[in-house]
């Protein structure tokens, strides 16, 4: 397939995605990535925590609870990634891949626990500021912005599936995290305005609650086999009718998908009896893949009256 065949009707950053499933080590780089990110957090996620408790700083406390979530989140993808690497077997026929997205379900789960925790927290301070130790508080914070940097950018350069992108939000929340307490810290040294650490853990909350939304809304749709983003089932229907001779329509449309960059597709096609079975199958198969980037499909190909509209069948 040449670029010309990659998809053109898919969300933001869809092209890299469809160009990193392509390569044959993306795997193997989702897996050390997350490894490495993984590690990283959670050294540095006792540190903070230590120091946090010490300077009674909530924004600081509040990132290292976050970075305690992460690091879980990170384990659990780094799991995921690591048996969607194992091929099909007896109970799982079409492989592992799924538990990427469930895991990327989980991880937008604790994110909602995480901001509930956390927006208490910062309503109990609006209503009760209270004094905390600056200093330390900057210094860490500004290590942990290194820090999450640091595992941003190992998770920016891997495929960027749904699994990746929501360990990725959970690492993007300490980095804004680590720069919110920067900003308290030098608030609180400058002028002794003591709202700024609750005011500015909301403005993370809302950040948050934003990519929590994302990942649960597009895991749960492939849980629940939702249609995938960017396909279109009526504009596939016409296309194929209207663009292969001898597919006379198409009927029992089905499109749901193993994660969100591999779609499948069931479909039912009236042919002519004159057609040739194999060459139709085959042009349809192909059309789907080099249009719609669809490349597991299975075709019922049909020569009259279809056996599932037959009255006494059960669907």
């Amino acid at each position: 397939m040449d670029a010309s065949s990659a998809p053109t009707g898919r969300p933001k950053f869809a092209l890299l995605q469809w160009l990193m499933a392509h390569a044959h080590h993306h795997s193997d780089n989702d897996i050390a990535a997350l490894r490495k990110a993984c590690l990283l957090i959670t050294s540095f996620m006792l540190i903070e925590l230590g120091v946090g408790l010490w300077a009674n700083a909530l924004v600081l406390v509040a990132d290292a609870g976050h970075m305690f979530l992460d690091a879980t989140a990170l384990g659990l993808a780094w799991w995921a990634a690591h048996l969607s690497t194992r091929g099909g077997d007896q109970q799982l026929s079409y492989g592992y891949h799924r538990f990427q997205v469930l895991a990327a379900f989980v991880n937008g789960l604790t994110l909602v626990v995480l901001i509930i925790w956390i927006t208490v927290e910062a309503l109990q301070r609006l209503m009760n500021p209270e004094a905390m130790n600056p200093w330390p508080t900057l210094i860490v914070a500004s290590l942990g912005f290194v820090v999450n940097l640091i595992a941003f950018r190992l998770l920016h350069d891997t495929s960027g599936n749904t699994n990746i992108r929501s360990a990725a939000l959970h690492v993007l929340g300490d980095l804004l995290g680590s720069v919110a307490a920067m900003v308290a810290a030098v608030i609180v040294m400058s002028f002794g305005w003591l709202y700024a650490d609750p005011v500015l853990t909301m403005a993370i909350v809302v950040i948050l609650s934003r990519g929590a939304y994302a990942v649960l809304k597009e895991s749960a749709n492939i849980l629940l086999e939702g249609v995938p983003a960017g396909v279109n089932l009526a504009q596939i229907k016409q296309t194929l009718t209207e663009e292969i001779d001898e597919v006379d329509g198409v009927h029992h449309v089905h499109a749901w998908g193993l994660t969100a960059e591999k779609p499948l597709l069931t479909l039912h096609a009236l042919i002519p009896e004159s057609a040739q079975v194999q060459t139709v199958v085959r042009d349809i198969k192909q059309l789907l893949k080099e249009r719609f980037d669809i490349e597991h499909s299975t075709i019922q190909v049909e020569l009259g009256p279809c056996p599932d509209d037959q009255p006494g069948h059960v669907h």
